[in-house]
C-alpha cells in the first residue's frame, strides 16, 4: 500500500499545474485550505495542498474514511458542495463539520483514465463561502476535470516510459548476445576455413568446385561476423575500434581490395584513381573494410552496364576518397535511412545482406575523425568520405 500510495502522490507532484489549480481555486473560492486527496474505500491521504490556515496537515497525512465528506463522493461520484454548515439541513448536525471546525466545503471526484476513482478535488474554511453560485460550481467541476485529464496524460507517459525502459535493457542484452555470439563463432569457423585449406592440398581435382565454394562461404561468414561485432561493439559504446599507424603508401591495401572485387565481379568495370606514395595515420584495415562495403554496394546498386569509378585524393590537409556508379537518383525517403543499421534496399536479385555495410562504413569515418556523406542525381551517386589529413 506505501508503495501505491508513493506512486500516487508522486503522479500528483509531477503534474505541474497543480499548484497554479490550486491557487486559483482558492482565489476563486476564497477558502484558505485547498487540496487533492488519495482516497480508497478504506483510506483517505493528502497528496497536494494550499494552506493559508496552518491546519497542521502536509503531503502524505492520513484522516481516518469515515471521518470524511469525501467518502460520501466516492461512493455516489457527486460533488459535496457547502456555502455554509450551519444554514444546511443536511450537514448542521453531521460529525465531519464539526470535527474538523469548517463552515464552507466542497468535495468534487478526480478520476484516472479507466474510469475508476482516484480521490478528490477539495477545499474548506472557518468561515462560509459562496460556492454553490453556478459559476463557482462549473469553474471549480472544470478544474477537477483539468486534474483527471492531467492523470491520464501522466499514467500515459509512465507507461510509455516504463516500456521505453524495457525496450531499452532489451536492445542492450540483445547487442551483448551478438558481441558474445560473434566473438564464439570464430573459432569454429577457423577450424573450418583451414580444415577446408587443408582439404584443398590432398583432395582430388573433383573436389576443387565443392571446395571453393565451401570457402566462399566461410569467407562470407567470416564477413558477416566482422559486421556484426563491429556494430555490436559500436552500439554497447566502444565505437569502431582503430589500430591507428603511419601508412606511407595506403594506396597499395586500397588497391588489393579493389582487385578482389573485380575478380568476385570480373563482368563489371571499376576504374580506380589512386595516387602513389598516400602517406596517413589511420586504421588501414578500416579503410580497406570501409572502401570494400562502399565498393560492393555501388556494384550491386548501380547500373550494371556502367563503369564504378573509385577516386582517392590527398590535397590541402585532407584526405578524400569518392565511390561513384551510374543509375537512377535515389529517392530522398531511401537516403535519410542510408547508414542506419539493418536497413537495406533489395539487390538486383531480390537478396539482401544484414544491411549494415553502410553503416559500418559510416562509423569507420567517424572514428577517423570524418564523415560519410552521399549525393545522389538522376545520373550518378556518389560516397564521399573526408578528413583532416594526419600523415
Amino acid at each position: 500500500m506505501k508503495q501505491t500510495l508513493d506512486a500516487d502522490i508522486a503522479t500528483i507532484a509531477k503534474i505541474s499545474a497543480v499548484p497554479t489549480i490550486l491557487e486559483a481555486v482558492a482565489e476563486l473560492t476564497g477558502l484558505g485550505f485547498v487540496g487533492i486527496a488519495r482516497v480508497t474505500p478504506s483510506s483517505w491521504h493528502l497528496c497536494a495542498m494550499l494552506d493559508k490556515l496552518n491546519y497542521g496537515l502536509s503531503v502524505g497525512s492520513e484522516l481516518d474514511i469515515k471521518t470524511t465528506l469525501c467518502e460520501e463522493v466516492q461512493h455516489t461520484g457527486c460533488a459535496v458542495i457547502i456555502d455554509s454548515v450551519r444554514d444546511s439541513e443536511q450537514y448542521r448536525d453531521h460529525h465531519t463539520p464539526r470535527l474538523y471546525g469548517f463552515q464552507s466545503y466542497f468535495s468534487i471526484a478526480l478520476y484516472r483514465p479507466s474510469g475508476e476513482y482516484f480521490g478528490s478535488l477539495f477545499g474548506f474554511d472557518p468561515e462560509q463561502a459562496e460556492l454553490t453560485r453556478e459559476a463557482t460550481r462549473k469553474t471549480l467541476l472544470l478544474f477537477a476535470e483539468l486534474i483527471s485529464r492531467q492523470l491520464a496524460s501522466e499514467e500515459v507517459l509512465d507507461e510509455a516510459q516504463a516500456a521505453l525502459s524495457d525496450e531499452m535493457k532489451t536492445a542492450k542484452l540483445r547487442e551483448q548476445f551478438i558481441a558474445v555470439l560473434g566473438h564464439d563463432i570464430r573459432t569454429p569457423l577457423s577450424t573450418i576455413m583451414n580444415g577446408t585449406e587443408i582439404l584443398r592440398h590432398r583432395a582430388p581435382a573433383s573436389l576443387t568446385p565443392l571446395l571453393d565454394m565451401m570457402q566462399r562461404s566461410s569467407q562470407r561468414i567470416a564477413a558477416l561476423v566482422d559486421d556484426v561485432t563491429d556494430f555490436a561493439r559500436g552500439r554497447m559504446g566502444g565505437g569502431i575500434s582503430l589500430n591507428l599507424r603511419h601508412e606511407s603508401n595506403l594506396e597499395a591495401p586500397l588497391q588489393q581490395a579493389i582487385d578482389e572485387l573485380r575478380s568476385v565481379y570480373p563482368q563489371r568495370e571499376i576504374v580506380a584513381v589512386l595516387p602513389a606514395g598516400i602517406a596517413l595515420l589511420c586504421d588501414a584495415a578500416r579503410l580497406v573494410q570501409l572502401l570494400s562495403n562502399l565498393l560492393k554496394n555501388a556494384l550491386v546498386h548501380g547500373s550494371p552496364t556502367a563503369p564504378v569509378r573509385v577516386e582517392v585524393r590527398q590535397a590541402n590537409g585532407m584526405f578524400e576518397m569518392a565511390v561513384t556508379n551510374s543509375g537512377p537518383a535515389i529517392p530522398a525517403d531511401t537516403l535519410a535511412q542510408l547508414f542506419k543499421p539493418f536497413w537495406g534496399s533489395a539487390t538486383a536479385d531480390g537478396k539482401q545482406g544484414l544491411g549494415l555495410g553502410l553503416f559500418i562504413a559510416s562509423e569507420i569515418a567517424l572514428s577517423h575523425g570524418g564523415v560519410l556523406e552521399v549525393v545522389s542525381n538522376d545520373e550518378a551517386t556518389t560516397f564521399y568520405l573526408s578528413f583532416t589529413h594526419r600523415p
